[in-house]
């Protein structure tokens, strides 16, 4: 945690802010690809929306590999549509259920970096 919190020390607060909570959601989704894989269940799996909205409870379903490609990049996360933050992210993908996101700013590439557990 304190190396994390040296990273994102000179990061723009709006920008920090958004980061954990998508870093908060983003683990969350991790759990339940680790439940999933534990119970041997489906190839789909019903994720929460990682986008930086604190509040925010939409549930995404993706595809267990398209997920995986997704997280190979630590500055991508996948989002409902409509929840991107244009001046922060682009959106690199669109599918039925979500597109996928790709930090801009330099701050909150920093920060997908610093807070990704992969």
């Amino acid at each position: 945690m304190a190396d994390e919190d040296e990273a994102l020390s000179g990061v723009d607060e709006r920008v920090r802010r958004i980061g954990l909570n998508e870093a908060v959601f983003r683990q969350v989704n991790e759990r339940i690809e680790e439940i999933a894989d534990n119970f041997g269940l489906a190839d789909s799996l019903d994720l929460v929306c990682e986008c930086g909205g604190a509040s925010c409870t939409r549930r995404i379903e993706i595809n267990r590999a398209d997920y995986e490609r997704l997280r190979s990049d630590s500055t991508k996360f996948a989002i409902v549509s409509g929840h991107e933050i244009p001046d922060v992210e682009e959106v690199v993908e669109r599918h039925k259920s979500y597109v996928v996101v790709r930090k801009t700013a330099r701050d909150a590439k920093d920060v997908a970096e610093a807070t990704d557990e992969r």
